[in-house]
């Protein structure tokens, strides 16, 4: 179980580190590759956090509107959440900003890509969802 979440606060990391190479509105500061990665990682952290507690709440009050947006709205809820989790970063001091909601937006496109392609490239034996194998 413990494996399971640190692979996928890695994936988490790798997917966010993605997302500030490609979209230019997303930075990391920091100094040295060490100081990235551990932002990465506490960063990754927050990210998961906010998916696991706050995207359900959203999703269960605003079932209404993802049925009227045949489920266009979830694109804008989580660019929002990925624009919290850049507000909770730079408050906790990382080193880790959003600029706007746009830089939101498309963060959470790269990093909901990314994510999903290297889940395909874990091994099932590591993921729990894809049984004991």
């Amino acid at each position: 179980m413990a494996l399971v979440f640190a692979i996928r606060v890695v994936v988490n990391a790798v997917a966010l580190w993605v997302a500030t190479l490609v979209v230019s509105g997303i930075t990391l500061g920091g100094s040295g590759g060490g100081g990235k990665i551990g932002t990465l990682l506490v960063v990754a952290l927050i990210f998961g956090l906010v998916n696991a507690v706050i995207k359900p709440v959203v999703k269960t009050l605003g079932c209404a509107f993802y049925l009227l947006t045949l489920g266009l709205i979830g694109l804008v809820v989580n660019a929002l959440l990925f624009l919290l989790v850049g507000w909770l970063s730079e408050k906790l001091g990382l080193e880790f900003h959003v600029d706007g909601f746009w830089a939101g937006f498309w963060g959470a496109i790269v990093v909901a890509v990314i994510g999903f392609v290297l889940h395909l490239i874990i091994p099932d034996r590591f993921d729990e969802r894809g049984g004991v194998g």
